[in-house]
């Protein structure tokens, strides 16, 4: 079987559940490049992952994508093949279809959104509107990938008196604007021009056919665009919205686990961010799992265990549960968590936490736990990572005369991503164009100084704007003499992205 999969035009959550369905299922998959690669990640692991296309760094012909299509569907593979936009919609998904019925294989079509339909909706122009024209045209402004101008007959459609939206081409796109307004289009007519429609690095040139064409000859073009004219066009003035939303055009780096990540960056997109991801850890367990089954085994006898982040809770939830025992091993047991995101976590395991210390610092914490009892003799058990000694906390819980149990829940190592494989976030810092790097854990600081390099890292951030999570995070970035300018008040996600969206609002001109 071959799924013949819309993709939509950018924005990854424009494909549908359909869709996503297939994509999950498919031992193959064979993408456009211009496909969003976040939805790739719907993939299975074991998936045999091949980017095709025009766009793509080793293209293939369609002839040849055809044949790939059918030679893996007889090889016994549900195939799943993801198309720019709509697979029947200026693409060659029929012609694609059309080649796998002749070869005797199953497919399906699962319908896309169509750039034509998406990306004015994007640009605030809804290309049909009362008074707007009765008819909508779509026009492919190329042929052959953009080799080949499209014969359209303009003046008929400039008769028509509606709206039309076409697909243009760099190359072509000067002569298609000109061609226009020679045929009838009047020069006074509202026009915009989209590029990278529905992504966060969407831009408009709106005015009249007139102006959108001098904007055209001053400027060097090498993306392809939506152009639509008519009417509607002039609508975007009062109903553009997406890049209207308060951190559009912001350049946002995302250092956080890549497992983690996606609650952070899609709250960031969802209020116009482009955001870069450059994971600078990864989460393992640990090497051995003993010590922790072991504090798992004996966790009744703690009086306080103390989780400091999510994933202590979820690596120790996830020991206990397999051992012997189970949540009842807790009972009697006192809980921590550092900050609201640790405490969710727990409850996501359905466990209610009996302190959550006001402020996420050593002094805080350990004070709270006094006020909760006295620390003398109390067996505190504390779930972290394998960070390296001494731990501040432990160090002062014993202080306060604790007896504490340090075990390794978790491992945090340098993400293991080749220079190749993602953004070259030193370049991008050297050249000014991120504005805000974010920092949701020390360990996260620390694997940025590591890669980079204490002095060079101190410059490099130093140069833009940092947003640590909290105040230990920080903390933890000073030590390399790292400034923080937004560490928001709540010590959370949404915490962190309402103090960046907050910082924009008082500085909308700039940085500062």
């Amino acid at each position: 079987m071959v799924y013949l999969i819309g993709a939509g035009p950018g924005d990854p959550g424009l494909v549908s559940a359909r869709g996503l369905h297939c994509l999950s299922t498919a031992d193959v998959v064979l993408y456009d490049h211009q496909v969003h690669p976040r939805l790739l990640r719907h993939a299975r692991p074991d998936a045999e992952q091949i980017d095709v296309g025009p766009a793509a760094p080793r293209p293939m012909e369609q002839e040849a994508i055809c044949y790939l299509l059918a030679e893996k569907a007889h090889e016994g593979n549900t195939v799943a093949r993801l198309k720019w936009g709509d697979p029947f919609v200026f693409d060659r998904g029929g012609e694609e279809a059309l080649f796998l019925h002749e070869q005797g294989v199953e497919f399906e079509v699962v319908p896309g959104v169509p750039a034509a339909v998406a990306v004015p909706a994007y640009a605030g122009i809804p290309i049909t509107y009362p008074g707007g024209g009765d008819t909508v045209t779509f026009v492919r402004g190329y042929e052959d990938e953009g080799h080949k101008r499209a014969h359209v007959d303009w003046a008929s459609l400039a008769r028509l008196g509606g709206t039309v939206v076409c697909y243009v081409g760099a190359r072509q796109l000067t002569s298609i604007l000109e061609a226009m307004a020679a045929h009838g289009f009047g020069t006074d007519s509202p026009a915009a021009l989209v590029f990278n429609g529905t992504l966060p690095s969407q831009e408009t040139i709106q005015g009249t056919l007139a102006e959108v064409i001098e904007a055209v000859r001053r400027r060097t073009l090498r993306d392809p665009a939506i152009l639509v004219v008519g009417r509607v066009a002039a609508l975007r003035e009062h109903l553009r919205w997406f890049d209207a939303r308060p951190l559009f055009g912001r350049r946002i780096v995302v250092t956080r686990p890549r497992e983690q990540a996606i609650d952070l960056i899609e709250r960031l997109e969802g209020l116009g961010a482009t955001v870069i991801e450059a994971p600078m850890v990864r989460i393992a367990p640990p090497d051995d799992y003993g010590p922790l089954d072991d504090a798992c085994a004996e966790a009744g006898r703690f009086d306080w265990i103390v989780f400091a982040s999510a994933n202590g809770v979820d690596y120790f939830m996830r020991r206990l549960q397999a051992g012997p025992g189970d949540l009842r091993e807790l009972k009697g047991v006192r809980l921590c968590a550092v900050g609201p995101g640790t405490g969710e976590r727990l409850a996501r395991h359905g466990i209610r936490v009996d302190l959550m210390p006001s402020e996420c610092r050593v002094d805080a914490l350990v004070a709270a736990l006094r006020g909760a009892g006295s620390l003398k003799g109390a067996r505190v058990l504390l779930p972290r990572a394998d960070v390296p000694p001494p731990d501040v906390l432990a160090d002062e819980l014993r202080r306060a005369g604790a007896e504490v149990t340090e075990v390794t829940a978790y491992r945090m190592l340098l993400a293991d991503v080749e220079p190749h494989d993602g953004p070259d976030i030193y370049r991008m810092l050297l050249d000014k164009q991120v504005d805000v790097v974010t920092f949701t854990s020390a360990s996260t600081v620390r694997a940025f100084v590591q890669l980079y390099g204490a002095e060079p890292a101190a410059d490099l951030l130093n140069s833009t704007i940092v947003a640590a999570v909290g105040p230990v995070t920080a903390e933890a970035a000073e030590q390399y003499n790292i400034h923080s300018t937004i560490v928001p008040q709540e010590y959370t996600i949404p915490g962190l992205v309402q103090a960046i969206v907050d910082y924009f609002a008082e500085r909308p001109g700039g940085r500062s």
